[in-house]
């Protein structure tokens, strides 16, 4: 018989994702997990024929990870506000997932940034639908612009370049949202892309 092998593959995948935390998914190497796990990099090929299918099984804990941090947003008095904060706080907290997610996704991984939105605007449209009397279209169209705002800022965090604060943040969304829903409510034809541009600009540099 095969010597039986010291770690399970969940050890091993939890190994590669505090590496990911700690040095980025470009510091995964079978030689760093090594010694994270204090042997040779052989128990790694036990399970994966590869680095690259490694570090596919890592996104997908990343994924699960980011679904988390979403749903806790549906829970609050404005959902989908809720999960702007949530997309925000986790490039904070985990910001070498969130690379790895939306910034630095790995070979033969199914998923990325316009994934992530097309999860996320599945999981709030009811609520967009019911609270801003919204159609489904309409709603989507909306969510796709907030989570636009919500991927600049936390593409800043995790550069170091986010001048920001949450409540400045929390702040910004809430203008940006407003003015989103004011304009999808009272441009005939804009979540359409029918609307007359010219008319629509000329009437308001008038005010």
């Amino acid at each position: 018989m095969p010597p039986r092998t010291k770690f399970s593959k969940e050890e091993i995948v939890q190994a590669a994702v505090r590496i990911t935390r700690k040095k980025g998914i470009d510091g995964l190497t079978a030689r760093e997990l090594g010694a994270e796990l204090g042997v040779s990099s052989r128990p790694i090929f036990t399970w994966f024929d590869s680095m690259e299918q490694l570090k596919a099984a890592v996104y997908e804990v990343a994924k699960g990870s980011y679904k988390q941090y979403v749903e806790g947003g549906l829970v609050g008095p404005v959902p989908f506000l809720g999960v702007g904060m949530q997309y925000v706080r986790f490039a904070k907290e985990e910001p070498e997932l969130y690379k790895l997610l939306f910034l630095s996704k790995p070979k033969g991984a199914d998923g990325g940034a316009m994934a992530a939105l097309a999860f996320s605007q599945d999981l709030v449209r009811d609520s967009l639908m019911r609270i801003y009397n919204m159609d489904g279209k309409t709603a989507d169209k909306y969510f796709r612009d907030l989570w636009l705002v919500a991927f600049s800022f936390a593409t800043l965090i995790v550069t170091n370049d986010c001048p920001y604060t949450d409540e400045e943040m929390s702040r910004m969304f809430t203008e940006i949202s407003l003015s989103v829903c004011k304009a999808y409510k009272e441009v005939p034809g804009l979540a359409e892309g029918t609307f007359d541009r010219d008319a629509v600009f000329t009437e308001l540099v008038r005010k």
